[in-house]
C-alpha cells in the first residue's frame, strides 16, 4: 500500500520525539541491518534509521525500505523514517481523508455521518 502525502506527514510527525533505533555503518545495507530493520519494523511499526555519512543517502533510504517491505515516509540529514504496518496488530491507525461526494462532511471516510446533528426549527428549545 502506497502512502498518501498527508499520511507521510502524518508519520513524520509522530516519528520527530523518537531516537533512531537502527544505525546504518560503513558497510551499508547488510543483512545484519535488513534484520534489525525487520526486528525494530515488526516491534514498533515506524522507526528512524541513522545512516553514516552515506555517497547517495536517498538511494540507502529507498534500499532499506525496499529491502523491510517497508514505506519510506522521509528523509531528514542523515535520518531516515520508515513505516511498516504490524501484520496482525497494528498499533498506528493512518488518518483517511473523505472520498469526494460520500456525503459525510466529517474527513473520515468511513461513510458516518458527522458527530454534531445538524440544527434543525424542530430541534429549537422553545423560550418562555
Amino acid at each position: 500500500m502506497a502512502l498518501r502525502g498527508y499520511q507521510r506527514s502524518f508519520l513524520r510527525g509522530l516519528a520527530h520525539a523518537l531516537q533512531p533505533v537502527v544505525h546504518v555503518g560503513h558497510e551499508g545495507a547488510s543483512d545484519a541491518v535488513g534484520a534489525a530493520l525487520d526486528e525494530a519494523l515488526t516491534a514498533h511499526e515506524l522507526i528512524k534509521v541513522r545512516m553514516h555519512q552515506p555517497t547517495d543517502k536517498r538511494a540507502l533510504a529507498g534500499l532499506l525500505a525496499t529491502r523491510a517491505q517497508a514505506q519510506l515516509c522521509g528523509l531528514v540529514g542523515h535520518t531516515a523514517i520508515l513505516y511498516r504496518a504490524h501484520p496482525t496488530a497494528p498499533q498506528i491507525r493512518l488518518p483517511q481523508r473523505a472520498a469526494p461526494g460520500d456525503g459525510t462532511g466529517d474527513g473520515t471516510g468511513d461513510g458516518t455521518p458527522d458527530a454534531t446533528p445538524d440544527a434543525t426549527p424542530d430541534a429549537t428549545p422553545e423560550r418562555d
